[in-house]
């Protein structure tokens, strides 16, 4: 049966549950993606704009949601002290979106997301939408008035990223309001692989509210840049709003365990859980920054697939055109009448380099049915 094919349960898909047996651990998705329009998905003037998030509202429409910063700062680190998260709006799956509103943006830097909000992944449960996101906060003016001070050893940067945590905002409408928590849901914890931040959530939300979330991290060091390579970890919740207990004392991915990997899109099926995530060393894949595909009975315990390669960085357009991107990641899923039809993409030009790209935008790229 098509790993892709998805049961809908109740009135929300916020599992993602597939139907599927045990040989879908087996799948292949890397030559099932599509052609991408060129004139599709998510770009603003004038800001870099990074990692999206989309879901279909009671309008018929695709809301997405996306991370974005202005120019005047470096792309990195700028997306650590002065992202905000946008909604954007379109017809059609792939796009093109148009600017809406502002999700989520700056507030009173007292607040634990008060000066950074990033990594959106948008959900509907019930007539709830949730938004998960990484925020930050920092006690130094805005960020946006010191563009030459924005550098990976600044003060901006440093405590920026050691006070990056998880949050969760929820609305009844995708245009908002959004009700945010004055607290991170999952927070730092001394003497653990998440002792430095915790950031980057990727949840499975059951039907009961109840949630499985990964999450990235990173451990504290005495020296710069005073943490540790990333990891991926568990946590569990009985409610999306909390309260969220890591559930192992350990990581499912790391330098030792199969590799290091970042920003993982999550569902689940008959079979158990499934991933895809950027192999940040080329570890798993064979192939630096493509996409891997990793299989678990419980969400806790992770197997590599059988065809660990899922995507690369290389796109065909609809133009006719293809070629490989500058960087290609925060791979997210879309699901539509019960199929996951989309993966999105965040995407910069130039030969690579988070300081060689020129612009950035976010494409939505189609699955081939089998």
């Amino acid at each position: 049966m098509n790993v892709l094919k998805v049961m809908l349960m109740g009135v929300a898909i916020t599992a993602c549950s597939v139907s599927a047996g045990a040989s879908d651990w087996n799948m292949d998705l890397s030559d099932r993606l599509g052609v991408v329009p060129v004139d599709g998905g998510f770009k603003q003037e004038g800001y870099w704009v990074w990692g999206s998030s989309i879901v279909k509202g009671d309008d018929g429409k695709y809301h997405m949601y996306v991370s974005r910063w202005p120019k005047s700062l470096k792309f990195h680190p700028g997306w650590m002290v002065a992202s905000e998260i946008v909604h954007a709006v379109s017809d059609t799956a792939v796009g093109p979106y148009a600017f809406s509103d502002v999700a989520l943006g700056k507030r009173h830097p007292q607040y634990w997301d008060g000066c950074t909000q990033h990594n959106p992944k948008v959900f509907r449960h019930g007539d709830t939408y949730i938004l998960f996101y990484t925020g930050s906060t920092h006690p130094f003016d805005d960020a946006v008035n010191h563009p030459d001070e924005v550098v990976l050893n600044s003060k901006y940067s440093i405590v920026g990223r050691s006070n990056k945590r998880i949050g969760v905002a929820t609305a009844k409408s995708p245009y908002g309001p959004w009700t945010r928590m004055d607290a991170p849901v999952l927070d730092t914890k001394p003497g653990t692989f998440y002792s430095f931040l915790t950031s980057n959530p990727t949840p499975i939300i059951n039907n009961d509210g109840s949630v499985l979330l990964i999450f990235k991290s990173r451990k504290h060091n005495d020296q710069f840049p005073y943490h540790s390579d990333m990891m991926l970890g568990v946590a569990k919740a009985p409610h999306f709003t909390g309260p969220y207990t890591v559930a192992m004392d350990e990581p499912i991915f790391s330098e030792t365990r199969f590799g290091v990997v970042e920003d993982p899109y999550l569902w689940k099926d008959e079979s158990g859980y499934h991933m895809l995530a950027k192999d940040m060393k080329g570890k798993i894949a064979g192939k630096h920054h493509a996409g891997i595909v990793a299989h678990s009975k419980d969400g806790l315990n992770w197997e590599i697939g059988e065809h660990p390669l899922a995507y690369t960085k290389h796109i065909k357009w609809d133009d006719g055109t293809e070629g490989e991107m500058g960087q290609l990641e925060r791979v997210q899923g879309l699901i539509e009448d019960g199929v996951l039809t989309h993966l999105s993409f965040a995407v910069m030009d130039g030969p690579g380099g988070f300081g060689n790209g020129k612009n950035t935008w976010n494409i939505v790229v189609p699955i081939k049915p089998e």
